[in-house]
């Protein structure tokens, strides 16, 4: 009586399981390796074509090569590596060539392997998309920024069947971490089993360089997706995909430069701060069947990824990284249509989040654009982030100065001076006044009023020059200013009113004087 109950229960537990499995491939990312080393193709060859029977086939002596020969091969003369290894597929092989006439052949020629020393991982133009059954995935909508356009580090990598490669491992990382690895044909999804392969005599034929591969058969554990693990080894990503061009030039002024990607982009960038709620997958198939899919925006393509955006103190100093979501919004447009249509679906896509981000797992939401508009431009924002940097590291200066001041008198280096204030007397009475001429400082000829006043602040002592000053003089017009001497202290001196006339103190007025103090002078802070 129970059997049908146990029957539906396990028909039941199959089909969540189905749909787990198909949860877990639609988030899964499968990368495929374009080149390879084989025997039979064509582009492995200097001159471009399979060696037919008459050619002399050379391998370089000190090349390391593993060569998948997938037929049969008459050979006349071939010359093989110091290390290397051919892969045979059934009924494969190399016949020595009896010297019958080959209409195909002609009189043969010396046809030399192609060197694969460098072909990188971290080139993206080496690697595509597929599907889990290893077909390449068509062109649509979604695209990928260019550090995630090489395997990350929970996707899974395969080599196609029947094929042999030589891939550069060289990497700012030990270790490049993948969920699998395909090879020929067989998936290694464990650490026991890479381990073992990785024992075997292909293994080091296939892979080169200072970085070593793990598998770690796991899969992304959070719904709001994971980072891609490609940032240290960034600079090799855009080396490999810009070489010396560099980037192209692009239509829009000031063009955005997302996070992962190599180069500016004209359109926009969305910056979701998320919840625990969010899940990357859901939220990607709203906007592609809300959004993309609308006759309006044919031609805007979109990446979406978690990415860790850098955190600084006071917008200068750096303190960290937190997750984000990054929403990349491209469009076709030309000239000042560029970035248009992309401006307008990060416009629908704020304000959607605006009214329905708590329900999404969205917490706050940041736009920036860039368009071929001289009225587009960017959106407020990043000019209101480079102004507070500005504000910022201004006063982040005048704090340093004064700490500097501040050490300097802790440590004896400087001392406050008496606050004086000297009136000048007016022209008159210097006239009248029975001192020599050289005391009577120097006349600014360039105003007609008498006065001012000179206060001194700082005295520094220990320095080379004996102890020095910094004063300031705040004249009226046409004041007579007292040289630093004069003043009864040697030192710098910054003027107020303008150009110094021709009683300017020389180079000896900055050096240290003994005290003389002017009979004209008045000390106001003695007055009554």
């Amino acid at each position: 009586m129970q059997a049908p109950a146990a029957s539906s229960a396990m028909g039941s537990l199959l089909f969540l399981l189905g749909v787990l499995q198909l949860l877990a491939a639609a988030r899964a990312a499968y990368k495929q390796w374009i080149p390879n080393t084989n025997f039979e193709t064509a582009s492995n060859w200097d001159k471009e074509r399979v060696p037919c029977a008459s050619d002399v086939i050379h391998f370089e002596k000190n090349k390391v090569l593993s060569v998948f020969v997938g037929s049969t091969h008459a050979v006349t003369e071939m010359f093989l590596p110091l290390n290397g290894e051919l892969l045979l597929a059934p009924g494969a092989g190399f016949a020595a060539f009896d010297g019958s006439w080959d209409a195909g052949c002609g009189s043969g020629a010396v046809l030399r392997f192609a060197d694969a020393e460098q072909r990188s991982w971290f080139d993206p133009a080496l690697w595509q998309d597929v599907s889990p059954a290893g077909g390449q995935e068509p062109a649509g909508r979604i695209f990928s920024v260019d550090e995630e356009r090489v395997p990350c580090q929970y996707d899974d990598v395969i080599f196609q069947p029947q094929t042999s490669f030589r891939v550069n491992l060289d990497s700012s990382q030990q270790v490049i971490h993948l969920r699998s690895i395909s090879l020929m044909g067989q998936e290694l999804s464990s650490a026991e089993a890479w381990a073992e392969y990785l024992g075997g005599p292909s293994a080091p034929r296939q892979f080169h360089g200072n970085g070593s591969l793990q598998v770690t058969g796991a899969r992304c554990p959070h719904s709001s997706g994971c980072a891609c693990g490609n940032t240290q080894d960034g600079h090799r990503i855009c080396a490999s995909l810009l070489g010396a061009a560099g980037c192209p030039a692009l239509p829009c002024q000031s063009p955005l430069r997302p996070l992962g990607h190599c180069c500016g982009v004209c359109g926009a960038v969305v910056t979701l701060d998320f919840t625990p709620d969010f899940d990357l997958q859901k939220y990607q198939d709203r906007v592609v069947q809300a959004w993309l899919s609308l006759p309006k925006y044919k031609g805007v393509q979109m990446a979406i990824s978690k990415v860790h955006s850098a955190q600084t103190f006071l917008g200068l100093l750096p303190r960290g990284s937190v997750p984000v979501i990054q929403i990349v919004l491209v469009d076709g447009g030309a000239g000042e249509q560029a970035g248009t249509a992309a401006q307008q679906l990060a416009t629908d896509l704020v304000g959607d989040i605006t009214q329905h981000g708590a329900a999404l797992g969205i917490s706050s939401s940041r736009m920036e654009v860039a368009t071929g508009s001289t009225l587009g431009g960017h959106a407020g924002g990043r000019v209101a982030r480079r102004i507070a940097a500005g504000t910022v590291l201004g006063l982040l200066s005048g704090l340093l100065v004064l700490g500097g001041v501040l050490f300097l008198y802790r440590k004896g280096k400087l001392r406050p001076c008496p606050l004086r204030l000297h009136r000048l007397r007016d022209q008159a009475e210097d006239v009248a006044s029975p001192e020599p001429v050289s005391d009577k400082g120097f006349d600014n000829p360039m105003f007609d009023v008498v006065s001012g006043l000179c206060l001194g602040i700082w005295c520094a002592q220990g320095s080379a020059l004996g102890g020095f000053c910094w004063g300031c003089c705040f004249p009226s017009p046409s004041s007579t200013f007292p040289s630093p001497a004069a003043a009864g202290t040697a030192g710098l001196w910054l003027g107020g009113g303008g150009a110094a006339g021709a009683g300017s103190p020389g180079p000896a007025d900055v050096l240290p004087q003994p005290p003389v103090r002017p009979q004209r002078d008045r000390d106001l802070t003695a007055r009554p």
